[in-house]
């Protein structure tokens, strides 16, 4: 079990559910609009969100970013470590620094200081473009390369008292990534924060995040993710909370399962898989549908379901726990399902 870890009004580590977060895409100056996206995302189930520092600008802005959003803020830094200084100075709830590239030491040290009498949390990220000249000579770029890399400059903000730390050690490649993260599991307690970067778009990202994210949550590492996207940043929290489910560390919601058809399907049952997918797709509910093809695989291929449909020629029946117990028109099928599924939503 790892350290837990406060952030803000959040706790990272120890026995708490897998956070979720994603970082704005807008410059963070622009107060108003950064505002509005990090009240999008929460709606959807973000619980920390990053903006970037790049300049006074930005650090300006921050405290009244703070001031009207209801999840931690995190300031992510790079390159100047006086950004940082004045980020903790604003009043965020943690501060993301890459030691690879926030200069010597000595600016370590004033940012350890800082870290340690504000008592905000850091977010220690190495990733495998910036790995430190030492560890690059001598393990190449190799996920020991980048967990040691993140391992030194963690040990250097101990040596100043600061404890109140989360690790990440990212790469583009899945592989890498996930042999990372077990060895950063394996050398120290800290909450481990995962996404695999640089992941790219919607289409591929999510499928290097799955396998990078989920593996590790199934392992049971990992305290925190973010799915990196060049997308919308309403879809990294979308795709991040469907790992959750997919891994069982979400049980609540409605889980729609269905079979991928052939050519014994009778009926629109894509059609109606839409419309019940849309109609539970925001609703904090443990059920389990099944919307099936046919009845070669409805009732007993679903027989886990609270409630399923099979489809036939002209008919379909509806089934609990993989029992029959309507036969219906197919003119009829679809709103009554629906119906039903309202029904038992209703009674939980």
């Amino acid at each position: 079990m790892t350290k837990p870890i406060k952030v803000g009004n959040q706790i990272i580590g120890g026995n708490t559910p897998v956070k979720i977060q994603t970082m704005c895409d807008i410059k963070t100056s622009k107060i108003a609009d950064v505002i509005k996206e990090i009240e999008e995302v929460y709606e959807l189930g973000c619980d920390i969100i990053r903006v970037s520092v790049k300049d006074d600008d930005d650090v300006l802005a921050l405290k009244t970013i703070k001031q009207n959003i209801k999840v931690p803020l995190v300031a992510d830094i790079h390159f100047d470590y006086r950004l940082c200084l004045k980020a903790i100075d604003q009043g965020v709830d943690k501060v993301r620094i890459n030691p690879g590239n926030i200069g010597s030491e000595e600016n370590l040290e004033k940012v350890a200081k800082a870290i340690k009498e504000s008592g905000v949390a850091v977010r220690v990220g190495a990733n495998s473009g910036s790995i430190e000249k030492e560890f690059y000579d001598k393990y190449g770029r190799s996920a020991i390369a980048l967990s040691e890399s993140a391992l030194r400059n963690v040990a250097i903000l101990e040596k100043y008292g600061v404890e109140n730390i989360v690790v990440s050690a990212k790469a583009s490649d899945v592989k890498t990534t996930v042999d990372a993260y077990r060895y950063l599991h394996e050398k120290t307690d800290y909450p481990l924060h995962l996404g695999v970067t640089e992941a790219g778009s919607l289409n591929m990202g999510v499928i290097k995040g799955s396998i990078g994210i989920g593996s590790l949550l199934l392992d049971g590492i990992g305290d925190t993710i973010r799915v990196s996207l060049t997308a919308p940043i309403t879809e990294e929290v979308i795709y991040a909370k469907r790992i959750l489910r997919s891994v069982g560390l979400d049980n609540n919601y409605v889980d729609v399962v269905s079979c991928p058809t052939c050519g014994r399907t009778a009926y629109d049952m894509k059609g109606l898989l839409e419309k019940v997918e849309k109609a539970v797709s925001n609703i904090n509910k443990p059920l389990k549908v099944a919307v099936m093809g046919c009845v070669v695989n409805g009732p007993g291929e679903a027989k886990e379901c609270d409630i399923g449909i099979a489809g036939g020629d002209g008919k379909c029946v509806l089934f609990k726990k993989g029992e029959v117990y309507k036969t219906l028109d197919l003119e009829n099928a679809e709103q009554i399902f629906l119906q039903e599924i309202n029904n038992l939503l209703s009674n939980k």
